[in-house]
């Protein structure tokens, strides 16, 4: 594991807009309409905290969401909802107002086009079927069959290329243009800013529930929060949201990449103000995490205000995989994927890895730390998650 602490971190963004509380409520909103919605749960884990030295730890299971066995519906779903109701004057749709006969018969068959690691393909797809539209998705080579045939039988155009997956996100976006197709993308760039916005404003819905989930077991608030990144756009909402919420409190956040793809932690590193991306192959088995362009409205959050930024290696996230997969001492078992378990993994490692100990004493890790982190995926590639927990 490689790190690097963010000295000069701000109590707030420069840019807010797509997670403040007014955008977390719009969203839950919202996702509450959605057939089949409900919070997925908060899994206290005691056992491995006294194992890991921590007073608590909890792991937000995201493998129960909408059947997709990952949180990325919530984003997708939500963009796409969005701009449905711009397109049918709806300030905030409701998805009942948006699968109306006079809803569709407006709007017509609109085709919504996205790249993909895996998750946020199959969200899309999901949402487009249920809200009676089309999708179309492009996967980076590398990518397990069995991701492709899940976006598949929900009814999508799909493919695996040739092309790592900043550049299938370049193809998408051609793509659209040049089909008339609405792509759906989660990540930003200069002149591409609403969608990615509003799928930002989507997994704030994660995070709210959270926030309800903590009050109603008359928790006392984490101190520190363990968050994934492919792009960054999950992890800077969750961590804007926290940010609106707890204020002064918000946890000590730390910033989960694989070192195949830690464009977040060379840019934080570099220090530099310019974005650094990483090209070419990115060989890691945490495929939802392969992302090698930073989301620049994620940035806008995770740069001034994210603590520190780890660059992991997969055996982090095997380890997260097996603590969690194979838990001792009657805690429950959490089924988490490659991309979904490792930050289980990295705290384990500052925890107990004696090359790691500076950096667990400058974050303030100890016996009464109460530690979130959140399970992103399931089982998403399940022949590789049996291969890890049979080791």
């Amino acid at each position: 594991m490689n790190y690097y602490v963010n000295r000069t971190t701000q109590p707030r963004p420069r840019a807010f807009a797509c997670t403040d509380q007014r955008a977390v409520e719009r969203a839950m909103a919202f996702h509450r309409t959605v057939p089949g919605y409900a919070p997925t749960p908060l899994v206290s884990l005691p056992a491995l905290a006294r194992e890991l030295g921590v007073d608590k730890l909890w792991v937000k299971d995201e493998s129960k969401r909408f059947g997709l066995n990952a949180f990325k519906a919530l984003g997708g779903s939500y963009a796409i909802a969005r701009w449905m109701g711009e397109q049918l004057g709806l300030e905030d749709p409701t998805f009942q107002a948006l699968t109306a006969p006079e809803s569709r018969e407006k709007l017509g068959e609109v085709t919504f086009v996205t790249a993909t690691d895996g998750n946020h393909g199959r969200g899309v797809a999901w949402a487009a079927r249920e809200l009676g539209q089309r999708a179309v998705v492009y996967l980076p080579k590398g990518s397990a069959r069995e991701r492709l045939d899940n976006i598949l039988a929900l009814g999508a155009q799909a493919e695996i290329t040739d092309l790592n997956y900043d550049d299938a996100v370049r193809l998408a976006a051609r793509k659209g243009e040049e089909n008339g197709w609405v792509l759906i993308q989660d990540t930003a760039w200069p002149g591409y800013e609403q969608i990615p916005a509003w799928i930002m404003e989507g997994y704030t819905t994660l995070a709210g529930e959270i926030f309800d989930q903590l009050d109603e077991a008359g928790e006392e608030y984490p101190t520190h929060l363990f968050l994934q990144a492919g792009v960054g756009s999950f992890a800077g909402a969750v961590l804007g949201s926290a940010l609106c919420r707890w204020g002064k409190s918000c946890p000590v956040t730390c910033i989960v990449e694989p070192d195949q793809a830690d464009c977040l932690y060379r840019t934080a590193k570099a220090a530099d103000g310019q974005m650094h991306p990483v090209a070419g192959e990115m060989d890691s088995m945490m495929a939802g995490l392969c992302c090698g362009e930073p989301c620049t409205l994620a940035w806008d959050i995770l740069g001034p205000c994210a603590d520190a930024f780890l660059s992991c290696s997969d055996d982090y996230a095997a380890l997260g995989m097996r603590l969690l997969g194979k838990p001792r001492g009657g805690d429950p078992a959490i089924v988490s994927g490659e991309s979904g378990a490792v930050g289980v993994g990295a705290l384990a490692g500052i925890l107990q890895e004696e090359r790691l100990h500076d950096l667990c004493w400058t974050l303030g890790l100890g016996p009464k730390s109460r530690v979130l982190c959140i399970s992103t995926e399931g089982d998403t590639d399940r022949a590789n998650y049996q291969r890890i927990l049979e080791k």
